[in-house]
């Protein structure tokens, strides 16, 4: 708004040079528009009311308006282009030539010309031919009163200025998501937004200078998803340079989910993980072996996270156990987590055989770099193991509330039938949603099991149906050693590792059962 007023007034400005009746006018009427407002108090009019009273100061005022009004313009433009990155000078081609053509058909049609003669203070002006384009206001100054016309033009600015506020309001489009390196974190990302704008709104120690693609500072490397690079000086970023996988985070805009890396300006980590306390709303066995916990947050609502995320249970004795969030993000009322028993495990047996509802414990998070790409066409495999289904649970829920079109798959691996916890879940699924199958394999069915479904392995179900995997997506969710034994397999079988993400769960180092998951979860493999 402070550049449309200078530029405004810069126009007005011109019209007071030529000093012929016109001008008389329209100084005539600014000094008493101005006389309005308490700090001049009437002292503006005084210098015209007679013809000796105006000397050569009035010229050297209007010349220095004349030349300081665009140059503060110009000065504020610099400053503006500086501060916001990758700013856009040039209007839209459609605009930039309607307007220039108006304003050419404007001038050649009714062209601004000299008006009565000279300036002469002695007489009134009573008649004059306005430029309606620069001068409309000036016509409600002897119709209103002065301090009306300076309520119009407040209320037409703060108008101007809630604008952007005001409904109806623009939707924007839904962006993407970046996983930051070493951070460990991940960021969301607005539709058309450089990365480096991202990661400062974001209070990532990102490293910056000129933020105009000048310098390099903010030089990061791809590791996955594309980007537009934009513009850029040839000496911040060489050919070879973006060849090796490097952008500049100022310039670039995401075309896809991003996977960089970059130099902290500070110690990785900066941004610390908040801690939480929960109290146990609800516990429920879901199989021999498995215990569904739902907790209520105290005090603040759910962590916002990312479908796929996980936590750490804090232990009293500053041990931490890694959870994954079984509920999708949008449900923020509670926190589901499903729980595994482990043979000898410190806090599974405390939670089988100690814990009730009403116990209270402490978390962190959101943490982890496994989430739902959702930049991806391609129809997704979800692989989980045992208690792996908690975040695919998460991942599904999240695609069916956004409204995720690609087909996905589930394949469930357990070892017998009573280990398929919440079977009837997936199964609903499948019936509701056209694009989305759910594929139970059991490893070791038992006769009573009664089991006529498939069997073996559940990477080698998913490749008996996907012989060719490279316009898939996969996600694994399970113990380490499936996520190995599957990885190279599915490779083989024409799998991108950019199409390829998994979490895997490790044991304690304490704890040596290789069934057991959700102790300390690892990141993209």
């Amino acid at each position: 708004m402070t550049l449309l007023w200078l530029v405004y007034a810069s126009g007005i400005n011109g019209y007071m040079l030529p000093w012929d009746k016109l001008a008389q006018f329209v100084v005539i009427a600014t000094a008493e528009w101005f006389d309005a407002l308490p700090i001049f108090g009437g002292t503006l009019i005084r210098n015209f009311i007679a013809e000796g009273a105006v000397n050569d100061r009035l010229w050297s005022l209007l010349s220095f308006i004349h030349i300081g009004l665009p140059l503060a313009v110009l000065a504020l433009l610099w400053i503006h282009t500086h501060r916001v990155p990758g700013a856009n000078t040039n209007p839209p081609r459609a605009i930039m030539v309607g307007t220039s053509v108006a304003l050419v058909v404007l001038s050649l049609v009714r062209p601004v010309t000299s008006q009565g003669g000279p300036a002469d203070l002695s007489a009134a002006i009573t008649t004059v031919d306005l430029d309606w384009f620069y001068l409309p206001v000036y016509a409600l100054i002897y119709r209103w009163s002065p301090g009306e016309v300076w309520l119009l033009v407040g209320g037409a600015t703060v108008l101007f200025l809630l604008l952007p506020w005001l409904p109806p309001k623009r939707r924007r489009k839904a962006g993407f998501h970046i996983l930051l390196h070493p951070d460990n974190r991940i960021i969301p990302v607005r539709d058309g937004e450089p990365v480096l704008e991202a990661a400062l709104r974001e209070a990532v120690p990102a490293p910056f200078e000129c933020r105009n693609g000048g310098c390099g500072e903010c030089k990061a490397t791809l590791l996955h998803g594309s980007v537009d690079y934009g513009l850029y000086q040839d000496s911040a970023l060489t050919p070879d340079e973006r060849a090796g996988g490097k952008f500049l985070m100022c310039c670039a805009t995401p075309l896809a989910d991003l996977e960089i890396e970059y130099v902290p300006t500070k110690t990785p980590g900066n941004v610390p993980v908040r801690v939480y306390t929960a109290r146990v709303m609800r516990m429920k066995l879901l199989s021999h072996d498995v215990m569904q916990l739902l907790l209520k947050v105290q005090g603040d609502e759910v962590p916002r996270f990312y479908a796929g995320q996980y936590i750490n249970v804090l232990l009293p004795d500053g041990q931490k156990r890694s959870f994954s969030f079984a509920t999708a993000p949008h449900e923020r009322d509670h926190i589901e987590l499903q729980i595994r028993r482990v043979p000898g495990g410190l806090f599974t047996t405390r939670i089988f055989e100690e814990m009730k509802e009403g116990d209270t414990l402490q978390f962190e998070g959101p943490l982890g770099s496994f989430f739902l790409r959702e930049d991806s066409r391609k129809p997704i495999i979800f692989v989980a193991g045992a208690t792996g289904f908690a975040p695919v649970k998460s991942m599904v829920e999240h695609a069916f509330h956004t409204g995720m079109k690609r087909k996905m798959y589930l394949y469930w691996g357990v070892r017998s039938l009573r280990d398929l916890y919440l079977p009837e879940l997936p199964r609903r699924w499948a019936r509701e949603h056209e694009n989305f199958a759910f594929i139970p394999v059991l490893s070791e069915p038992k006769p009573e099991d009664e089991w006529t479904g498939r069997t073996g392995l559940v990477h080698e179900a998913i490749l008996a149906d996907f012989p060719n995997l490279s316009e898939h997506q996969i996600y694994a969710c399970g113990s380490v050693a499936m996520v190995q034994t599957a990885h190279p397999a599915f490779v083989a079988h024409g799998m991108s590792e950019h199409d390829c993400f998994s979490d895997a769960f490790k044991l304690a180092p304490h704890l040596r059962a290789e069934s057991a998951e959700l102790v300390q979860p690892g990141g993209r493999r």
